[in-house]
């Protein structure tokens, strides 16, 4: 593999800053050995910085979304993008992928980072021991990350836990369940022993930040036949009780404040890749969130409307699917109101259609409002129902309404619901692309989900249905509470899988849930109609990356079903 110490831009990384208006000059290091500057505290704790930002890459752009949402039973391709071969399964998804290429070399990056930190880290001077310590806790707490993510993306992986210089073209190819055992899992047991509980600076790495992150990959091998099954599932559930219980994190009370910009960092975090908002504006961080610009539907073409920093740049890549629609009981459940995006007011006086005599003739409006707009500018121009409401707008209806009415029957690639979590109005303009939103990786509402996964393959469904029902009570509309409750006997995992659709919607979790649980494939065929036909059982990996396997010597074995396997 090809390795280089890279240039390091000290404090590239704009989550270290401490407040959105307050964050660290970026100086660049060039021409520096790492053999020099990464033995002193500074370059230490420059080199330790770099290894976080290697999830900027990842969590929050394009291809984090596309490599976890897509593909999947509940969400598929809106009409534009040009990695629609992860959601299609056809010919396009092979070997040289952009997204997969680009995701094995971000995070062996990384990896080789956190090694280069951990080699590099017993030559240093001036540094407390303690304080060393911690800064390499947090290095294998990320490594632990960057070779999860790998191993679920691709299986069985090159590993190395040692830093690599200059080119190097040989690989090994370790199963994975020996990258659980002698890397992902040492590297969050030491994380959990050495990390504090809550540490000064908001984004670093913590004690129950890698509880939760083993919990989840102790849950992920014991679906493997190389995993403990039970075992795993029981110190999954022990370890996310040590989250929910012991340190303070509460679930908010009301769903909608998670996605409140002035309240990111709230009770519910337990980590996330942070942004800053001077920095993404600047475009010194030229990563930034760009969730607000994927999930949108073309609303700026339709009558009355223009593109706006409020409603978002709409690029229209991940549609919800007609299953994934069908979840919410929204007369109990209040989720998808409160994070699906509903009207749309008029910003555009030119483009305010006008009455017709079609729509008097039909009896909408009366003659004399032939030729009248329909509406005024701050007025409803789009109206989006949803599901559960179709029913009440009928054509006669949609036709009488001012503004556009679209309903399932008028759903297609350009014009779907709307996802509203991630919409960033504070951008400095409408073009912009970098968002200044943290990536919430780990909260307290998923914990409760792990723990209840844990639970229903331990056979403890009792304990499985109180999990999910105090979720399911904050979700609840006011009065509902007892009607969103469900009995242990519905506490299957097939109703946890659409629990966690309908709790983290977008969030990045999906693809890895449905491979996690190994109902992918079956999931994928019966509610992802564009996917439907394509779909393999090999599919529950990505293929191997072809400039791997070109730079090693010997090549590279390719994951079967793709092209070049030998299998």
């Amino acid at each position: 593999m090809k390795k280089y110490i890279a240039t390091l831009a000290i404090a590239a990384t704009a989550f270290m800053s401490q407040s959105c208006e307050d964050y660290l000059e970026e100086n660049l290091v060039t021409g520096v050995s790492a053999g020099t500057f990464y033995t002193t505290p500074a370059g230490l704790e420059a080199a330790v910085n770099a290894t976080y930002a290697e999830n900027k890459f990842f969590y929050g752009p394009e291809r984090g979304f596309t490599m976890t949402v897509f593909g999947t039973d509940v969400h598929t391709n809106g009409a534009d993008g040009s990695h629609k071969m992860i959601n299609l399964y056809d010919g396009a998804l092979d070997p040289t992928q952009g997204f997969v290429r680009d995701t094995w070399r971000d995070f062996y990056r990384g990896i080789n980072q956190a090694n280069a930190v951990i080699n590099r880290s017993a030559e240093i001077t001036g540094m407390s021991e303690e304080l060393i310590n911690t800064r390499i806790a947090e290095v294998r707490f990320l490594r632990a990350l960057f070779y999860f993510n790998l191993v679920r993306f691709y299986g069985d992986v090159h590993l190395s836990l040692d830093e690599t210089e200059g080119v190097e073209i040989t690989a090994n190819r370790t199963p994975a369940g020996q990258i659980y055992s002698e890397a992902i899992i040492p590297d969050l047991q030491f994380a959990i022993q050495t990390l504090d509980a809550s540490p000064a600076d908001y984004m670093r790495a913590s004690r129950p930040a890698a509880e939760f992150l083993l919990a989840k990959v102790l849950m992920t091998r014991a679906y493997q036949p190389y995993g403990n099954g039970n075992s795993d599932a029981q110190e999954a559930e022990r370890l996310m009780t040590n989250v929910i219980e012991n340190y303070g994190f509460q679930l908010l009370e009301d769903l909608a404040d998670l996605w409140d910009l002035d309240n990111q960092r709230n009770a519910e975090i337990v980590w996330s890749v942070q942004n800053n908002k001077n920095q993404v504006d600047e475009g010194i961080d030229g990563q930034g969130h760009r969730g607000h610009l994927y999930f949108l539907m073309e609303y700026d073409v339709l009558p009355g409307m223009a593109r706006d920093t409020e409603n978002g740049r709409p690029w229209k890549r991940f549609r919800p699917t007609d299953f994934h629609l069908s979840l919410w009981n929204r007369e109990i459940d209040s989720r998808y109101d409160k994070t699906y995006k509903h009207v749309w007011y008029s910003n555009n006086e030119g483009g305010i259609p006008r009455w017709t005599q079609a729509d008097a003739d039909a009896g909408y409006v009366s003659a004399n409002q032939v030729g009248e707009r329909k509406f005024a500018l701050g007025d409803t121009a789009v109206y989006i129902p949803g599901p559960g409401k179709d029913h009440e707008w009928t054509a006669e209806r949609r036709g009488r309404a001012p503004y556009l009415v679209f309903t399932r029957a008028q759903y297609d690639e350009r014009f779907y619901p709307t996802l509203n979590k991630w919409i960033d109005p504070t951008r400095p303009n409408r073009q912009h692309e970098q968002g200044q939103r943290d990536h919430p990786l780990m909260r307290l509402a998923d914990a409760y989900l792990i723990r209840a996964e844990a639970r229903i393959m331990q056979g403890n469904t009792a304990g499985a249905a109180e999990d999910i029902n105090v979720i399911r009570r904050r979700a609840a509309w006011p009065g509902m509470e007892a009607q969103m409750e469900i009995t242990p006997a519905e506490a299957t995992l097939d109703f946890l899988l659409d629990e966690r659709a309908r709790e983290l919607d977008g969030e990045g979790h999906r693809w890895f849930d449905l491979t996690r649980t190994g109902t992918l494939v079956e999931r994928v065929r019966a509610h992802n109609v564009e996917a439907a036909p394509n779909i393999q059982d090999y599919h529950i990996f990505r293929p191997i990356p072809l400039d791997q396997i070109d730079r090693t010597e010997g090549g590279y074995r390719q994951n079967c079903g793709y092209p070049g396997a030998d299998c």
